[in-house]
């Protein structure tokens, strides 16, 4: 379970924010004349200040991401895709050491406020992660199951370039051979990888080529009877621009045969040679999936991958033995419940029973489908009238509960969020894989709607977006620990709110947290300790309820995307343990309103600065 967030150029991408148990470290001392000139202004003016140069600087990093614009709603460069070239991430890593360069030269950290020092933090921070990425560009698996460009980019196109106008419509249609160029350009990189010997598992190629041919099925590139995915959508897009009087049926004809051409003589090409390089390129794939240790420099990548999600330094020793711990903890927990619940059996057993039982199970029909989007739906909307009593600052932005899109659906796959726009105008979306509901138990159901939805990832990210008294690139950080650590922190929250009133959804979400310790073993397992695919799974299912077929879907997930898997539970643990520390402190003082305020309305934070926060309203409300 996850969110996913706009689609930035894979090279930015690889560089994902890392660990800085100090960021104030990071910056250089001040010259003379900068204290003298900060000296004459209040921390509130120099913050203002600095929140302006920070809004400007952002708009120009915007400027580098066409797809990032969309996200936010904007249609700036809306005919345009990203440069996903190499080439433009050695260009926005030079703007991003220039940008840092000319904060420290204009701006005295001492000066500001503790919101303007975060900020300034957060700023430096982010460029010093891409750095320490860099040697490592090589290592990130671009087309792959779960995540890959290659379905993410018609993903983009089909649900979030929204097309009003006719322009619109034709900016889609030029956007169709802008991704056929980034397929273009990622394949360079890909090429690039696989000569160091660095290439995805064979089943994440084998996930890659099934998307991708899905995306090749259809008109125009065979005599079916139906649309190719793409095309489909764009002629559904047309249609609704005919149907709401926008445009005529002569100019419908028009742009249906512009975007026909698109996808024959650009999207089309584009698409099958990567297929075919990916079928040939797949025969020198492991047979046997392989942690990231196994790659050149492969500790040292996923030791880097650990810091980056997690934002602190621990090891992987360190993250695997809290697993452990964790682990074994959750289990008496699941022992007394399975006692309470009179079962007679081992917590095997009743794992077993869980995983089989078809009470347990929607039909794998239409029906069933639909039934789990509908009760996902009214879970949701049970939770947010409880929201008040535990929040001041709500969402603006609503939610809605979608099916994941055919092309890109996997059996399996993990349930997952998208973000609505920050002015509301687009609603963030649950996405649930419903194409074998026979993996996924309905035990588990609820606390996964708490967590992609309210008041897990939709509140959390919204609330972020909606924020106009911080710089806008804080609204839209997005640090693993943090966001999956207040999403698995909701799902205990949910409990407090008086969610789970069947016990057996009230074990599933034991389960789930389970399932987040579990995570910590194996992920350090299969990329730091030799662990095989088969020894991950075996492990999940000694531990654990969760059908087999979601287990593997995650466990190749774990393999694909080193590191990930472990923020979810390092940042749970931590707001856990600031809330036990404000509530000690503050006594009859503590308001839980308050301080889930605290927690969300700074955006997305690495675990030290969010740490800092959380002792500084401490400090305030015991004043």
């Amino acid at each position: 379970m996850t969110f996913k967030r706009a689609l930035l150029p894979a090279m930015v991408a690889a560089a994902l924010l890392s660990a800085c148990d100090n960021p104030k470290q990071a910056t250089t001392a001040d010259t003379p004349a900068q204290q003298t000139q900060a000296a004459t202004q209040a921390p509130e003016q120099e913050t203002l200040r600095l929140n302006k140069w920070l809004d400007e600087q952002y708009e120009e990093q915007l400027q580098f991401s066409p797809i990032q614009l969309s996200f936010l709603g904007r249609k700036d460069k809306y005919d345009q895709i990203d440069d996903m070239s190499e080439e433009a991430f050695v260009r926005q890593l030079a703007w991003a050491k220039n940008s840092v360069e000319q904060l420290k030269a204009n701006f005295n950290r001492d000066a500001l406020t503790e919101e303007g020092k975060s900020s300034y933090d957060l700023w430096v921070f982010q460029y010093e992660q891409d750095v320490k990425a860099e040697p490592f560009k090589r290592h990130r698996y671009i087309f792959e199951q779960m995540g890959g460009v290659q379905s993410q980019l018609p993903n983009f196109l089909m649900n979030f370039h929204k097309v009003e106008t006719e322009q619109d419509m034709k900016d889609y249609i030029t956007r169709i051979g802008g991704v056929a160029r980034a397929i273009d350009q990622l394949l360079v990189h890909a090429k690039a990888s696989a000569e160091m010997g660095i290439r995805p598992p064979r089943f994440a190629t084998e996930g890659a080529i099934d998307q991708a041919t899905k995306l090749m099925t259809g008109v125009p590139f065979d005599s079916s009877d139906v649309d190719a995915p793409l095309f489909a959508n764009a002629k559904s897009k047309i249609d609704a621009l005919l149907q709401a009087g926008t445009i005529d049926q002569a100019k419908a004809d028009e742009l249906t045969a512009a975007a026909r051409s698109a996808m024959e003589t650009q999207f089309g090409p584009s698409y099958k040679t990567l297929i075919n390089w990916l079928k040939e390129d797949i025969k020198l794939a492991s047979a046997e999936p392989q942690g990231a240790s196994t790659l050149p420099d492969g500790k040292a990548f996923y030791q880097m991958r650990l810091e980056q999600n997690t934002t602190t330094s621990m090891t992987a020793d360190e993250v695997h033995q809290l697993g452990l711990s964790e682990v074994a903890r959750i289990r008496k927990e699941m022992e007394a419940i399975k006692n309470q619940m009179k079962f007679d059996g081992d917590l095997q057993a009743f794992f077993k029973f869980l995983r089989e039982d078809p009470q347990f199970y929607y039909p794998n029909t239409d029906e069933g489908r639909q039934a789990y989007l509908d009760d996902s739906t009214a879970f949701l909307d049970n939770i947010k009238a409880k929201l008040p009593e535990y929040f001041g600052i709500l969402p603006k932005a609503d939610l809605v509960v979608k099916r994941v899109e055919a092309f890109r659906e996997q059996p399996g796959g993990a349930q997952h969020y998208y973000p609505g726009t920050p002015d509301g105008s687009r609603p963030g979306v649950y996405y649930a894989h419903l194409a074998d509901m026979t993996a996924y138990s309905t035990a588990d159901m609820e606390t996964v709607a708490y967590h992609e939805g309210n008041p897990g990832h939709h509140m959390q990210i919204s609330i972020a977006q909606e924020r106009t008294d911080i710089p806008q690139f804080r609204t839209q950080a997005g640090f693993t620990v943090y966001t999956e650590g207040w999403a698995l922190y909701s799902e205990k929250l949910a409990k407090e709110m008086g969610a789970f009133e069947d016990p057996y959804k009230l074990f599933g979400h034991l389960t789930a947290e389970m399932w987040r310790a579990i995570r910590l073993v194996v992920d350090t397992g299969m990329h730091d300790k030799g662990w095989t695919e088969e020894q991950a799974v075996a492990y999940f299912l000694e531990n654990s309820a969760i059908p087999e077929k979601a287990v593997r879907s995650e466990v190749r997930r774990y393999l694909v995307w080193p590191g990930q898997a472990t923020s979810y539970k390092i940042g749970m643990m931590k707001i856990q343990e600031l809330r036990a520390k404000a509530e000690k402190q503050l006594g009859d003082k503590f308001d839980i309103r308050g301080f889930h305020d605290t927690v969300l309305s700074g955006g997305a934070l690495p675990l030290p600065v969010l740490e800092r926060r959380v002792d500084g309203w401490i400090k305030a409300k015991q004043a």
